[in-house]
């Protein structure tokens, strides 16, 4: 990725009428406009199609539909503060590269993206199938600086946030499934992990990673997860722009990020939560190790623990485990 071809294609975006005559590009480059037509070329070859009107200029008439670094920086360019974006082809696990990066002194805020993974991981060291189909594979880098006991909703409050950018983005009604999952229609569209190094009592390093399944294909995931699993563009019926959604991700994840910290948050994340709960009033099983539990969700405590009802009428609080809905509820052990 090269500042010139981010200039080019934020002046190409921010055109009112679409047009950016060559002269104006040149002079925002302090380049010829040779030099300018050369730099469009080349966009050309990495999927760019551009339409060019004597007399008006050059407009941006389609993008890749593939991860593109410069785009995402293109479309973040209005903030006052663009966060350091590493965008990968390939990767063993975004979050994986973040503790390289941070290794390696690398500023936060961080955020890496790719288009696919080799080594994805997601909750308990399960692997996570990241194949390169158009989805997105992300992690945040933050360092909160926060006692770890202020972070037992973290998770939740950010997949609150991710749910309502869905809403916004795609038009349809997501929903979180606790702990960690996004669900469209009652299939997992997406997961998230959170990770946490501490020293002493503070949060050195928090690391968030989220992988969302965009543009993948039925036929494109494992058979075992074909009934289980879904994307964002099956939901839709259509694709999802990629680079465009990754921006507001960005920008949605960080701005939850920073009121999280600030706190005051907890009024908003009761709203969003009654709004994107897809557990409430319905029959699960919890199953934690050996022991599995039934019964029906009744919601969250104030520390994020699941609320489960149980037949003899008591309510059992749990800070974790693996949830299944409805007509897949085992017995009670």
């Amino acid at each position: 990725m090269s500042p010139t071809e981010v200039t080019i294609l934020r002046e190409l975006l921010a055109a009112e009428n679409g047009f950016v005559s060559g002269t104006r590009l040149a002079r925002s480059l302090g380049v010829s406009r040779v030099a300018v037509w050369m730099q469009l070329q080349k966009l050309t070859k990495q999927g760019f199609v551009f339409e060019v009107v004597r007399s008006r200029g050059y407009k941006l008439a389609q993008t890749p539909p593939l991860l593109h670094a410069a785009l995402v920086q293109a479309y973040l360019s209005g903030r006052p503060r663009p966060p350091h974006v590493i965008c990968l082809d390939s990767v063993d696990s975004t979050n994986s590269e973040a503790e390289r990066q941070l290794a390696a002194g690398c500023p936060v805020p961080l955020i890496i993206l790719a288009r696919a993974q080799t080594q994805g991981r997601g909750r308990r060291g399960r692997p996570w199938h990241s194949p390169a189909s158009g989805n997105l594979y992300s992690t945040f880098v933050f360092r909160p600086q926060l006692e770890p006991a202020r972070m037992h909703d973290f998770t939740l409050w950010m997949g609150l946030n991710i749910c309502e950018l869905v809403a916004n983005f795609c038009k349809i009604q997501p929903g979180l499934k606790w702990p960690n999952d996004l669900h469209v229609n009652d299939r997992k569209a997406g997961g998230m992990l959170t990770e946490a190094r501490i020293d002493a009592d503070q949060i050195r390093d928090l690391v968030f990673g989220l992988g969302l399944n965009l543009n993948g294909r039925p036929q494109d995931l494992p058979r075992e997860l074909q009934r289980t699993a879904t994307s964002l563009a099956e939901a839709t019926g259509a694709p999802v722009d990629l680079n465009r959604f990754a921006a507001a991700l960005i920008g949605r994840v960080i701005a939850a990020y920073n009121q999280f910290i600030e706190g005051g948050y907890q009024e908003k994340f009761a709203e969003l939560w009654a709004r994107y709960d897809v557990l409430r009033g319905r029959p699960v099983s919890v199953i934690q190790g050996t022991r599995t539990v039934t019964g029906l969700a009744t919601g969250i405590d104030n520390e994020g623990s699941l609320l489960v009802k149980l037949s003899s009428g008591r309510t059992e609080r749990f800070r974790a485990g693996e949830v299944t809905l409805g007509k897949d509820v085992a017995p009670a052990v």
